[in-house]
């Protein structure tokens, strides 16, 4: 197998710009590595292979005619989440196992605009509700570094895809941490931006006021370029941000002097594991060598960040898949019933047992009696912890942490305890409830699976997380480090 799969956004642009690669060429390799691997790893739902064809010789014509952009070229994968024209979008769920979209999400057209090459749709948990990529309808997706341990999820495809050399990059969605939390699982580097930097419009909503399209890449340097691309004002998302927006790559620089960095010390509890803890401590060592002032803080709402989330959470995947009732698309139960009846089975036969779990948790929330209680309660909460996250970054350029408890577990070890699969995403709920930017990056091995270090910033402070990614990465080589199946 050729090594052009194994090349970084940045390296394959060079060498396509300077006519030493054709994105056919490039585009070839990754179709053949899909065919090769993909079948034990699960990373794609739909491989548009034909359609990758045609959008490289496209991005031929473009370079050729020095009309070309970062981007231009590179095969990437979208998790089946984001709306795809012509392609079929399934969120892994059976209720939308035939559904074709007919038009783009704003991210889509926006990559498509800078001539990015489609490889196909990831796998995800279904309506990316989930830690570990087991509840997606048609298969899992397995570790690259181990084929008997999850991924991460909800945006597991997409983690994997990079990890494994199935694509350049790839574009997940976070609402919880499933961008973070797969990438650390991973070994590569995702991103959740600011609530409202990149648009939803397209995106196929879980929680509206947590949902955020990011980027999943193999280093920061990708990750920045991913970025400069796909942020920016949508008038087609009523929450997207009109603010200026400064060129990402610009950012990164490896001297860290005079910037002030937090460590919570809600992040580090005595039961997580240790030797994750005594690694994501060493690599804020790095940060302090690289000329930061590191300090602990206080974020004391942490602990309810869990209880927060899966209150909203729900609540808002109750209202938003209220629209799967097999009437206006999608799948519907066509047997000789009764209406009522019809819609019942239909969604009781189409939805998975993790989404049927959210649905009732959030609509008992939503429900007479209680919204005061529990939805209403939790509301309130969640403006504590992000008056927190202001105060914080009043002193603070970042806030540094673990990104997961654990590295990734093995299938099976916590599909039936619901808990315990909750608390997976512990550290990085709290960024989606403030609505603030945070990125995962590898940061060592544990018994040879990676871990991640988190960084969050303030709001629309891309700029602080990535120069910070970028220069601990550059003072070491996790980043360089590949899992056994690439």
């Amino acid at each position: 197998m050729s090594e052009l799969t194994k090349l970084t956004v940045i390296e394959a642009s060079d060498l396509l710009r300077r006519g030493e690669i054709s994105s056919l060429d490039l585009t070839t390799e990754y179709i053949e590595k899909i065919k090769i691997s993909d079948s034990e790893l699960g990373a794609y739902i739909t491989v548009t292979d034909e359609l990758a064809v045609e959008h490289a010789k496209k991005a031929d014509l473009k370079l050729s005619l020095g009309d070309a952009f970062p981007l231009t070229g590179i095969p990437m994968q979208l998790k089946d989440n984001l709306s795809t024209k012509d392609v079929r979008t399934t969120c892994a769920s059976k209720v939308l196992e035939n559904f074709i979209p007919v038009y783009n999400a704003s991210v889509v057209e926006k990559l498509y605009d800078n001539g990015a090459v489609l490889l196909g749709k990831g796998n995800l948990d279904e309506f990316a509700m989930g830690s570990s990529n087991e509840n997606s309808a048609f298969f899992p997706v397995k570790n690259p570094w181990d084929v008997e341990r999850v991924p991460g999820g909800s945006s597991g495809g997409p983690a994997v895809s990079v990890a494994s050399g199935e694509a350049a990059y790839s574009l997940g969605s976070d609402t919880g941490g499933s961008i973070r939390q797969p990438a650390s699982f991973c070994g590569i580097v995702g991103l959740k931006p600011t609530y409202g930097l990149v648009s939803r419009f397209g995106l196929v909503a879980f929680a509206s006021s947590l949902d955020q399209v990011g980027p999943l890449t193999i280093n920061v340097s990708d990750c920045a370029e991913v970025l400069n691309v796909i942020a920016g004002y949508d008038p087609l998302d009523s929450t997207s941000i009109s603010n200026s927006l400064p060129d990402y790559k610009m950012s990164l620089r490896s001297d860290l002097s005079g910037l002030k960095i937090g460590v919570p010390i809600e992040y580090f509890p005595p039961e997580m594991n240790a030797e994750v803890s005594t690694i994501v401590k060493n690599a804020i060592k790095t940060l302090e060598s690289l000329g930061a002032d590191v300090e602990e803080i206080s974020l004391p709402s942490t602990p309810n960040a869990l209880a927060v989330y899966y209150l909203i959470a729900p609540s808002e995947a109750s209202a938003n898949l209220a629209r799967y009732d097999g009437v206006k698309y999608g799948f519907s139960n066509q047997d000789d019933l009764g209406f009522w009846e019809s819609l019942e089975r239909t969604r009781d036969e189409s939805f998975g047992s993790e989404v049927k779990r959210r649905i009732m948790l959030g609509t008992y929330a939503l429900s007479s009696g209680y919204y005061d209680a529990y939805y209403l309660k939790a509301q309130k909460v969640r403006t504590l912890i992000i008056q927190e996250f202001k105060t914080a970054f009043e002193r603070y350029d970042a806030i540094v942490s673990p990104t997961t408890p654990t590295t990734a577990f093995k299938f099976g070890e916590k599909i039936d305890d619901p808990l315990k699969m909750y608390l997976n995403d512990i550290f990085t709920m709290p960024a989606n409830i403030a609505g603030i930017p945070a990125i995962s990056i590898p940061c060592g091995l544990s018994d040879g699976l990676p871990v991640g270090l988190q960084i969050m910033g303030d709001a629309m402070m891309e700029e602080k997380i990535l120069q910070i990614a970028f220069a601990y990465e550059q003072a070491n080589e996790w980043s360089n480090f590949l899992p056994r199946m690439t």
